[in-house]
């Protein structure tokens, strides 16, 4: 278990930080920088949890949330021990964690219409705030593949935040038909 006693060290006062398998990167390291935006999407994730929570009429969905806030800090902590060992000996994704999230998609997005065009991100704050962890979740994915070119990743991380864009997608749908809100579409001029 983790134990923080001191929030400053001062080590990274010379813009290095350390990882967990004790070597120091600078701060702008691309490792470092996937970290960081993973870092980035779990505190939007965790927004739209407080969210979902107060809006009422969605504890599945908000225990689904913060299941997938301890996956993001899984997969965080594989990228800080820099490792590609099969498997990991530190919390890592696994194969049912991306399993678990195609279930749910297809669960949720039986009861959505299909689409006939592209969605526009909003509708309303909820399902806005479930688009904006999706762009966060793309950006995060782009940083993993850049940081996979240079160091090879387990390719299931890449796997694992592919589809959680996807469930964010189908869940800010879901929100909409849920609160009786219309979807917005393109409309391509």
């Amino acid at each position: 278990m983790v134990e923080i006693n001191i929030v400053y060290t001062k080590t990274g006062d010379d813009g290095t930080t350390g990882l967990g398998n004790n070597a120091r990167v600078d701060k702008d390291t691309i490792r470092i920088e996937a970290i960081g935006t993973l870092d980035e999407l779990n505190a939007q994730l965790g927004l739209t949890a407080c969210l979902l929570h107060d809006a009422g009429g969605f504890p599945d969905l908000t225990q689904q949330v913060n299941r997938i806030q301890n996956e993001c800090f899984n997969l965080g902590a594989e990228l800080a021990m820099a490792t590609n060992e099969e498997p990991p000996q530190c919390p890592s994704i696994k194969s049912h964690d991306i399993e678990q999230l195609e279930t749910e998609i297809n669960s949720r997005n039986a009861l959505l219409l299909p689409l006939t065009s592209f969605v526009l991100p909003g509708g309303n704050q909820l399902a806005a705030r479930l688009h904006i962890c999706r762009t966060v979740c793309r950006r995060t994915e782009r940083r993993l593949v850049s940081l996979n070119k240079i160091e090879p990743i387990r390719t299931i991380n890449l796997h694992y935040i592919n589809r959680l864009s996807d469930w964010l997608f189908v869940m800010s749908r879901f929100v909409l038909k849920q609160q009786h809100h219309t979807e917005k579409l393109w409309q391509p001029s």
